[in-house]
């Protein structure tokens, strides 16, 4: 079975890092997003991955030139313009010649769904598509989707006011879809499958959903980001892919060829190369490859990317560190800061919630 997995967003939500890479390919502690998907749908027998691609094609299409990914045949489909989520999805089965039932999902997800229960459900119910919902607390910014007590789907509200849904089970991202459901996508124009296709199917009672409350996180915001790693280091995942080095304590992950003279608590990984100098404190966080952490510095639950420099004395709190940055000494950053790569924050500046630079 074909698994299309839709990653062709600009990631806004992420930006400025995403200016640079998509956010499929940001760093979910030592690989990128998309290899934690791609490994998932593996487990699964997905023997074929179809990536739906858009913004920065190019670095999927570089970063994968031999048309595979962690044993899985890659195939890489580039709408030429933004067709939105059904367009795109049609795009991507008609360039891939996909055939018979498939998968679809949204590539910003990270999941410990049962997919081989959604698709036995599926089956059960000669469903023509079939979705995962979870339970959130806020199901405003999501896709809701009531249901009868056979599991049919009896409405789609997409994002809801605030107060007015009617369950708190929302649209999940993951899809089993029978190949008629490409036909009711119109071609060549921008197609919403949450607006367009899924309302349609309600409509003659074909769309199904299964609701889960495995684990299920949206790493589309800087908060939800920093949370998937530090998921990963605590072990509160299920089956998952853990970091590619030493577990030297319980959530403490040390590259053998990294340096620790400073002081490094649970649900820590720290990268081949990286330095925590003398005095240093790193805590609930992510220090990428050639990462220097200086005397004195503080990084707590925050993700310090590839070769940046964190000053003496900085202090790096709840933020994301772009690959190269240098944050200068006694500089602080806090509050969901997110610093694009390459950047430079001077020595004692302070940025809370800052995106930096500004667009």
């Amino acid at each position: 079975m074909d698994a299309i997995v839709l990653v062709g967003g600009e990631g806004t939500r992420m930006r400025p890092l995403t200016y640079d890479t998509p956010k499929q390919m940001l760093p979910v502690v030592d690989r990128p997003l998309i290899e934690h998907v791609a490994g998932w749908l593996a487990g699964y027998g997905v023997r074929r991955l179809v990536l739906s691609l858009g913004y920065r094609s190019d670095a999927f299409v570089e970063a994968y030139p031999d048309g595979e990914l962690l044993g899985v045949e890659l195939v890489c489909a580039t709408e030429p313009e933004p067709l939105d989520t059904a367009g795109a999805l049609r795009f991507a089965a008609t360039a891939a010649a996909t055939a018979g039932r498939f998968l679809v999902l949204n590539g910003d997800v990270l999941t410990d769904f049962d997919l081989s229960a959604l698709v036995d459900f599926h089956l059960a119910r000669k469903a023509e598509a079939s979705i995962y919902l979870t339970p959130v607390p806020d199901p405003s910014a999501f896709g809701v989707v009531p249901t009868d007590a056979e599991g049919r789907v009896v409405a789609f509200i997409e994002k809801p006011a605030a107060g007015s849904a009617p369950t708190n089970l929302v649209n999940a991202g993951t899809y089993v879809l029978e190949p008629s459901v490409l036909e009711r996508i119109p071609s060549g124009r921008r197609a919403s499958i949450e607006r367009e296709t899924f309302p349609r199917l309600v409509e003659e009672g074909a769309l199904f959903a299964l609701a889960s409350e495995a684990y299920w996180l949206d790493t589309g915001t800087p908060a939800k980001y920093i949370e998937a790693q530090l998921d990963v280091l605590h072990h509160r995942r299920g089956a998952v892919a853990l970091p590619r080095v030493p577990e030297e304590a319980p959530g403490v992950f040390l590259a053998p060829s990294c340096s620790v003279a400073g002081v490094i608590t649970a649900g820590c990984y720290v990268g081949p190369g990286a330095r925590v100098q003398p005095g240093a404190q790193v805590t609930d966080s992510v220090l990428g490859e050639n990462v220097d952490v200086g005397p004195d510095a503080v990084v707590h639950k925050s993700v310090v990317m590839a070769g940046a420099v964190v000053g003496k004395g900085a202090v790096i709190e709840s933020s994301i560190v772009g690959p190269a940055a240098l944050v200068g000494k006694g500089a602080q950053v806090s509050d969901l800061s997110v610093l694009r790569g390459s950047s430079k924050i001077e020595p004692g500046a302070v940025l809370a919630g800052a995106r930096y630079p500004s667009p």
